[in-house]
């Protein structure tokens, strides 16, 4: 983060940031220019930004901030076309039960934590921490699928693929 930077200013400045690049990517091949979409999710809670975990203390230390709390999640999800790009941003709260140290801990052990925003997986075993979502499930796991959808069809994208000959529907 900049100083002094808001965190929603963040993660969609990221994402923007993340999309824009993929699109220079594909141009610096030489590949026709596609679509590029990109995302980038924050944790929040007194007014600290939780990114990921450096180590075991870093993960125990974010969920003892967020035991027995609400906490605000937010995504930016950016597309960068050739025509321009376009950003939304999504914001979820959640609130987790109370976690105790000996938890905390049996779930860094399982691996899960170590590479997610806030030190956890809402879509994973960190789901049995959650005691409350107001907002989007999607959001909070990464990728906002009802702003991704929006983002796509202002653009033209197609968002549904027709069932091939012969495939399950």
């Amino acid at each position: 983060m900049d100083a002094g930077e808001a965190p929603a200013a963040y993660v969609s400045r990221t994402a923007g940031a993340k999309a824009a690049a993929g699109l220079a990517a594909c141009r610096a091949r030489g590949l026709p220019p596609r679509p590029v979409l990109a995302a980038d999710t924050a944790v929040i809670i007194d007014g600290e930004v939780l990114g990921k975990p450096r180590d075991a203390a870093d993960s125990l230390r974010m969920l003892g901030l967020l035991s027995g709390r609400a906490h605000e999640v937010l995504t930016g999800v950016a597309l960068a076309t050739a025509a321009g790009s376009a950003l939304r941003l999504c914001s979820s709260r959640v609130r987790f039960r109370e976690i105790g140290a000996d938890e905390a801990r049996e779930y860094w052990d399982t691996g899960e934590p170590r590479d997610k925003a806030g030190g956890y997986a809402i879509q994973g075993l960190g789901a049995v921490f959650v005691a409350d979502l107001q907002g989007s499930y999607s959001g909070v796991m990464g990728l906002p699928l009802f702003e991704t959808a929006e983002l796509l069809r202002a653009a033209g994208v197609a968002r549904w693929l027709p069932a091939h000959a012969g495939a399950p529907r």
